[in-house]
Parts: structure tokens; C-alpha cells; sequence
């Protein structure tokens, strides 16, 4: 026996609660499948900022969630392996907390009725079925609706329906966990990060007893098997943030092993949201099924719930609008009618998150890079990587030839490295006296360096935006 449902969200995470809250809000009932047995926490917590709390509030739940986290005044940054002060960002202005996933899910799921969920109940397979989508679930139960939403996560069945590609893996990992402090922490409302030796970690609070940390590294191959022993993992994490303050210590030891996750960072080739099919007909993807990234901006969840919030609006705009006008019945039926408008809505949905999501993704991806990029120096192997790697032409920019700029934008980079390494190299020779007995191989060494960083900013983004725009050529 078929069920028959109006909107389907595959997926009970963070896009799927909020668009669906969105949805009951705006007088519309959706059906939420979780895979699980509960409700998802993997990842404990994550950084809210000003974009999320504005979706919060426009579904009703943000006060509530306000009252439950600290407002975080501000960040500070250290480095662990190079002698500089400690950097501090002031938080004025905006409102930034440490959100803990499962207070939130909680939350969004409390404020739905109680048949919204259905756990339990995994996805195998779609298929088409004239202006409805059918559903097959492990269980045997096969759904039928007329609007089908995948929040379903990296591993989207949704997203693969659609023609994205799995997530790429980006070579680093992250462990993360939350410490329960009985009796308060006495931390502050500030973020503490620590950078350094390939390593970036930190802790942020999120209310008076709970602290949320993290870390990430790129793995060589023995510490990819970590992540099925929580004790090795925890031991494995100590170890290797052993140059780190008091304060991150005790807060990992603090950890219970069952508070401490490690996974693979992954993340969504920019180019496929420009060319991919975020909606086709009545189906649409939104959160992580969408644009995956890593944490660099702390972006994650703060567009996932955007991705809700915009999606139950553009499609309540297409389920509400009658369609009693005399000119439509005359020219499509009552279901071909509902299904061009709810093909619209998500089209709409697509267009307007596509190049936010690209611009995430990619941002995400670079600002990670550059970190990269300045600690080259420390490492001579890393060196001799970025070098060959980050060299002219279409070793660089391979891109389409729909601007004609391939062979131009090679003749650029030879000009531009040459002059940048030459900066380097080619000292005054007074200077090169005076400094002569500092000119030792590390020195000269971090010349040519400083010579490739230099090349590297200066064609990093005229790179990036001939690449694009020929791809938008080739797309229009």
C-alpha cells in the first residue's frame, strides 16, 4: 500500500527540521524520513552568526534557543610554533554563539507535530511516477509526493538522484567533542584557536557548563583507523595538541569518550553548483546535500539553515497560489498546474541559493589554503609541493576556452612570477653586504618563498574568476 504525501524531506537534520518548521509555519505539512532511530547530534555544536539567528528568528524559534547559549564577545588566536602575540577580534556587533546541535534539533522538532517524523525509515531508491515521485524505503514501505527535499546530508541519495558526485575528500580531518563542566568552566565568552605544525584547534563555549572543541589535521594513513576507537582517538588528540594552553587541555580531558567524534573533512567541487542540477522538477536539494565545506568559515550550519528557511518560502508561494484562474484550467489540468508551479518554486529556490553556495564553498575552501600557505616555511617537503603545484599556466588554471583567456592568462603568470621572483633574489648590493651574514639557507630559502606567495596572491583570484566566468560562458 502507497502512502500520499504533499512534501517528502528526506532527512532530519538541520535544512530538513528547518524547512519543515518553515513549512508548518506557513500553514503547509511536510513528511520528514530520518534513516536513524533518533535525531542526528553528530558534531555536537557549531558556530551561529548573524545569518543564522536571523533564520532562527523568522521560524519562531530563535529567543528560545538565545536563552540557552552565550553571546560570544570575542576571539582569540595563537599560534603554537612561531613566537607572535596573541591575536584578538573583537565580536561587537554581530551576535556569534556556540549553538549545540542537539538543544537545536530538539527544538526544531518540538515546535512540529507529532507525526512529522518518521524514523527509522532510510531511502534505497526514486523513481519517477507522472507528476509524483516514488519513494522505496529499506523497510519495504514505498511514498509517493508531489515535492521531494533532500537534507539528507553528504551522502545524499537525493543529491545522487540529481547527478552531483559524491564530496570530495579535501585531506584533512577533524576531531571534535564537547566537555560538560560541573560547576562551571570560568572560561569567558570568548573563542580560543591555536594554529600551528599543520594543526588547527580551539575551543568555544557554549553556555556556562558546556564547552565545544575541535581540530583538524591532515592524516597519513595509520590515523585514518582512529576514528573507530574513542580512546585512541582522545590519547591521539592530547598528544597531538600537547603545545597548546592549560585551558584546551583540560577541556579535552574533560571529554567522555563518548563525546568525541573524529571524520573526514569533505567538501563540494565549487564548479558542480554552477553546472549541477540543484532542483529538476519537483525535487531539490538543501544543506549539506547541496554545498558541503569545511569549517574554515564556520558556515556549515548557518547556510543550512538559510537553505530552510528561503526553501519553505518559495515553495509556499508555488503550494499557495490558487489556481482557479479560468485561463489556467483551460490550458493545464489541476496536477500539471501544481506541478509547473512547484517546478518554479524550486527553481526559484535554486537560482537564488546557487552562486551563495558557490561563494561559501569556495571561500571556505581558500581561506583554509591560505592558512596552508604560511606554514610552508616550516616544512622544506611542503615547500617543494606548493612549488610544483602552484606553478604557471594550465597547471594553475586549466579552464574552457568560451573567453579565449587560456594561453593569455599562461603568458600573464610567466610575466608575473618572473618579476616576483626576481623581487626576491635580486638584492641591492649593499643591502646583499650588509645582509650577508644573515643570508643563510633557511633565509634564502624563505625569499624564494615569499617571492611564490607573492605570485600566488597576485594570480590567485584573476585565476579564479577567469575560470568561473568562462564556465557561466559555457552554462548560458
Amino acid at each position: 500500500m502507497e502512502i500520499v504525501e504533499d512534501v517528502v524531506i528526506v532527512g532530519a537534520g538541520i535544512a530538513g527540521l528547518t524547512t519543515s518548521l518553515g513549512l508548518h509555519r506557513l500553514g503547509i505539512r511536510s513528511l520528514v524520513l530520518e534513516s536513524s532511530d533518533r535525531l542526528r547530534t553528530t558534531g555536537f555544536a557549531f558556530t551561529t552568526w548573524n545569518n543564522a539567528w536571523k533564520a532562527l528568528d523568522a521560524i519562531g524559534v530563535g529567543e528560545s534557543l538565545r536563552q540557552q547559549h552565550q553571546l560570544a564577545q570575542g576571539i582569540l588566536v595563537t599560534s603554537t610554533f612561531l613566537e607572535k602575540p596573541t591575536a584578538e577580534v573583537s565580536f561587537k556587533g554581530h551576535e556569534i554563539r556556540c549553538l549545540q546541535r542537539k538543544l537545536l534539533l530538539e527544538t526544531l522538532a518540538n515546535e512540529l507535530p507529532s507525526d512529522t517524523i518518521r524514523f527509522s525509515s532510510k531511502v534505497v531508491s526514486i523513481e519517477e511516477s507522472g507528476f509524483f515521485k516514488r519513494i522505496h524505503l529499506a523497510d519495504g514501505a514505498i511514498i509517493k509526493t508531489k515535492v521531494l527535499i533532500g537534507g539528507d546530508g553528504v551522502n545524499s541519495v537525493v543529491a545522487k538522484w540529481l547527478g552531483f558526485e559524491k564530496p570530495v575528500f579535501t585531506g584533512r580531518s577533524a576531531i571534535r567533542g564537547t566537555a560538560k563542566f560541573e560547576g562551571g568552566h570560568g572560561f569567558g565568552p570568548k573563542f580560543r584557536q591555536f594554529v600551528g605544525k599543520g594543526v588547527r584547534s580551539g575551543f568555544l563555549p557554549c553556555d556556562d557548563d558546556t564547552v565545544y572543541w575541535f581540530m583538524t589535521w591532515t592524516p597519513d594513513i595509520k590515523e585514518e583507523e582512529l576514528e573507530e576507537d574513542p580512546i585512541k582517538l582522545k590519547q591521539f588528540a592530547m598528544n597531538k595538541l600537547k603545545d597548546t594552553s592549560d585551558e584546551m587541555k583540560s577541556v579535552m580531558e574533560k571529554t567522555s569518550l563518548d563525546g568525541i567524534i573524529s571524520s573526514p573533512l569533505r567538501y563540494r567541487r565549487p564548479w558542480e553548483l554552477l553546472w549541477g542540477n540543484i532542483s529538476k522538477g519537483n525535487v531539490c536539494v538543501a544543506g549539506d546535500a547541496l554545498h558541503p565545506m569545511t569549517p574554515d568559515l564556520g558556515q556549515g550550519g548557518c547556510s543550512a539553515l538559510e537553505d530552510g528557511v528561503i526553501l519553505a518560502r518559495c515553495l509556499a508561494q508555488a503550494l499557495l497560489k490558487s489556481s482557479a484562474g479560468e485561463e489556467i484550467k483551460e490550458k493545464f489540468d489541476e496536477e500539471e498546474d501544481k506541478y509547473k508551479r512547484i517546478e518554479m518554486g524550486l527553481k526559484n529556490f535554486a537560482q537564488e541559493r546557487r552562486w551563495r553556495s558557490f561563494d561559501l564553498v569556495s571561500t571556505a575552501y581558500m581561506v583554509w589554503n591560505s592558512k596552508f600557505e604560511e606554514e610552508l616555511e616550516e616544512d622544506p617537503l611542503k615547500l617543494k609541493q606548493f612549488v610544483i603545484s602552484k606553478l604557471k599556466g594550465d597547471a594553475l588554471h586549466p579552464m574552457t576556452p568560451d573567453l579565449g583567456q587560456g594561453g593569455c592568462s599562461a603568458m600573464e603568470d610567466a610575466l608575473v612570477l618572473a618579476r616576483c621572483l626576481a623581487q626576491a633574489l635580486l638584492k641591492p648590493a649593499g643591502e646583499e653586504i650588509r645582509q650577508k651574514k644573515l643570508m643563510q639557507k633557511r633565509n634564502l630559502r624563505g625569499l624564494k618563498l615569499m617571492g611564490l606567495k607573492n605570485f600566488s596572491r597576485e594570480r590567485r583570484w584573476t585565476s579564479f574568476d577567469l575560470i568561473t566566468t568562462s564556465i557561466w560562458f559555457d552554462l548560458t
